[in-house]
């Protein structure tokens, strides 16, 4: 069994402590990390290493930043996507562990239908996809974890009609989430959990938490879940992990 997880941990360096206790007692066997917000020369590899973790690692300062942490060996670690397009941002890690081509991604927020920064985000999505087809990624085991800033359907969202059409719920942004979906990936979370109100995301303001006013191998996927006890405690990510178990 291999029990994978992804978490944006809004600031490695905030929550570096908060992150190794939780690896103690929960020893995933993989662990995607994104807005890591800290440069390469930041990132604590060496206590990440004593902690019982390989990783591999693309940041860049303040913002974005990108990781995957592994109990046994990384190989083929590649830090962008597959195009040739310069892109400044960390954004993008993929390695090998074992058998299994992992992705940690974390998408653009996009800021505003219709502004450069949604034009970019829509882009950056067919990149995504365009990379998994060309380099025939699917054609074996393939995890992509991450924060995709989208809610897929209705479900993902406290209250649909409050968000319709809105930044990270638009037509635009859903229609590219399933394209990258039918390129052939599931989502394991949905896979085992068809119910309302399960979120990873809650704003920090108004209460959102406490209201629960949220976002939100396939063969092999034997249970997936939230881990919203992660979002309680002293200065919480405003994302909890999200996790998927796998048989070997």
């Amino acid at each position: 069994m291999m029990k994978f997880i992804s978490w944006n941990i809004n600031s490695l360096r905030k929550r570096q402590e908060r992150l190794l206790l939780w690896l103690a007692e929960t020893q995933p066997d993989v662990v995607c990390l994104q807005e890591t917000k800290c440069t390469d020369e930041q990132f604590p590899e060496l206590a990440l290493r004593g902690a019982g973790y390989h990783s591999a690692f693309h940041g860049q300062k303040s913002y974005n930043g990108v990781a995957i942490l592994s109990r046994t060996p990384l190989h083929d670690v590649r830090v962008s996507l597959c195009d040739e397009e310069d892109d400044p941002h960390a954004r993008v890690i993929a390695a090998t562990v074992s058998t299994v081509r992992v992705y940690s991604i974390y998408a653009p927020n996009g800021q505003a239908v219709g502004s450069p920064a949604y034009e970019y985000k829509l882009k950056w999505y067919a990149r995504l996809e365009k990379c998994l087809r060309d380099n025939r990624q699917l054609e074996r085991p393939l995890a992509v974890c991450g924060d995709f800033n989208v809610a897929p359907r209705d479900e993902d969202i406290f209250d649909p009609e409050l968000w319709r059409g809105a930044i990270m719920c638009s037509e635009g942004e859903r229609a590219a989430y399933e394209r990258l979906s039918a390129a052939g990936l599931t989502d394991t979370l949905r896979l085992h959990h068809q119910e309302t109100g399960l979120f990873s995301w809650w704003d920090y303001r108004m209460l959102a938490f406490p209201k629960n006013r949220g976002l939100s191998l396939a063969a092999n996927c034997t249970a997936a879940g939230i881990e919203r006890e992660m979002r309680k405690g002293k200065e919480p990510s405003d994302h909890a992990p999200v996790w998927a178990e796998f048989e070997n």
